[in-house]
């Protein structure tokens, strides 16, 4: 299940990203609109803003911004620093692998099968989607 830092994370770049001036919008008012504490989305920013998406600005008229342009920022790459691993298993993870203690072959395993033909699903579902997708207005 996705976290609510996941969501809350993808919900506040897709508020910014609707943002038609560009400017820098506040943490307040992310937090208003979206319905989020502003507490705990002031940490996910940070996150976000560490990893590269957004960018700040403090002062009179700051705030957070987007770094790249919508179309540019796949779901892919937030969900992966936002909740880390897609794979629900780690032995299918393409960059987490770990192999399972409780698997004696992965080959024979209907788990892995399994969970290789979900992880598959996933990421071409969000490799397909980019900010500037999800933040089309309706």
């Amino acid at each position: 299940m996705l976290s609510k830092k996941t969501k809350y994370g993808i919900k506040a770049l897709a508020f910014i990203a609707k943002r038609e001036d560009r400017k820098p919008v506040q943490t307040s008012e992310i937090s208003k609109s979206e319905n989020i504490s502003q507490k705990f989305l002031e940490s996910i920013l940070l996150e976000l803003r560490k990893s590269g998406f957004l960018g700040s600005k403090k002062g009179k008229g700051g705030g957070y911004y987007l770094i790249k342009e919508p179309e540019a920022i796949q779901m892919t790459a937030v969900i992966r620093v936002l909740e880390g691993p897609i794979a629900m298993v780690p032995c299918v993870s393409l960059n987490y692998y770990e192999k399972c203690d409780d698997c004696p072959s992965e080959e024979t395993c209907s788990v892995h099968s399994l969970m290789i033909q979900v992880r598959d699903s996933t990421l071409k579902v969000l490799g397909d989607n980019t900010l500037a997708d999800i933040s089309a207005k309706k």
